[in-house]
């Protein structure tokens, strides 16, 4: 199932934690999941040039804080810092409580998940090979850090009646280990010939507790004996030494009353 299942969810409370971080009853879930979607989705038009891989949302105490992570922050900010504000001030709008933004840099986008799969989208609409561009991206992840990563691609690639699927990988993907830190992310092209949909998975490691993550305590290891275990289990021959497989307790080994060649008792 590991192959099936969403990377991210899979690992939730394991080596991930959640994008959105609050809580709410019954009568309030609803109507603020879809206002995180509605922000995201503004967020993600309106910042469509400065290569936003991910939003962290919180609510605490009738606030907002709303992290951005960019690898370039300097579009998000503006020209001493005006859109910035015009940013917050939308927000704060659209969500009614006070909002906070922080932007914080993507060191190495070439191994962040979305951004790959914005890159490939945009030149897929550029009317680049996908072959072309996919290589591209699968060499610069690798030649950065990753130590695996796959890209699929689905649609009508290359403006083809039949839609095919067709996907590569480098390196190793271990999708079905929970230790692993896999980063994943979908994007669509909207081509000419149709909407054409792009999925990365990026390996950077295993980690346990480590970036986003909870944390989780560590469990020590029970080393109390079985419950069934007998002090006489793993007790030694009477010679000191094992037997043959099979053979009987306190029986002698094969060969040890003969006399050696040559030598004859007396």
């Amino acid at each position: 199932m590991g192959q099936k299942i969403h990377p991210t969810g899979f690992r939730l409370a394991v080596s991930r934690n959640w994008a959105s971080r609050w809580y709410a009853n019954n009568n309030n879930f609803a109507a603020m999941l879809q206002e995180d979607i509605g922000v995201r989705e503004y967020l993600k038009k309106k910042l469509k040039n400065a290569s936003v891989g991910r939003v962290i949302i919180e609510r605490p105490a009738k606030n907002a804080r709303i992290t951005i992570f960019s690898s370039r922050p300097g579009v998000v900010i503006g020209k001493k810092g005006e859109d910035i504000e015009l940013l917050k001030t939308e927000l704060q709008r659209r969500m009614g409580v006070p909002v906070h933004v922080n932007i914080e840099e993507i060191r190495k986008p070439e191994t962040d998940a979305q951004l790959i799969a914005d890159s490939i989208t945009q030149q897929l609409e550029r009317r680049i090979m996908f072959r072309r561009a996919m290589k591209r991206a699968m060499q610069n992840a690798m030649r950065l850090g990753a130590q695996g990563i796959k890209i699929m691609s689905a649609g009508r690639l290359n403006g083809i009646e039949i839609a095919r699927t067709e996907w590569y990988r480098e390196g190793r993907v271990p999708l079905h280990t929970l230790r692993a830190d896999i980063d994943y992310a979908t994007s669509e092209a909207k081509t000419t010939y149709g909407v054409i949909g792009v999925k990365v998975w990026v390996y950077k490691g295993d980690t346990l507790g480590r970036n986003d993550a909870p944390v989780v305590e560590e469990v020590t290891e029970d080393k109390r004996p079985r419950r069934n275990a007998r002090p006489g289990d793993r007790r030694p021959r009477r010679d000191g030494e094992g037997g043959a497989p099979g053979a009987r307790r306190g029986a002698p080994r094969r060969g040890a009353g003969k006399p050696e060649d040559g030598k004859t008792g007396e």
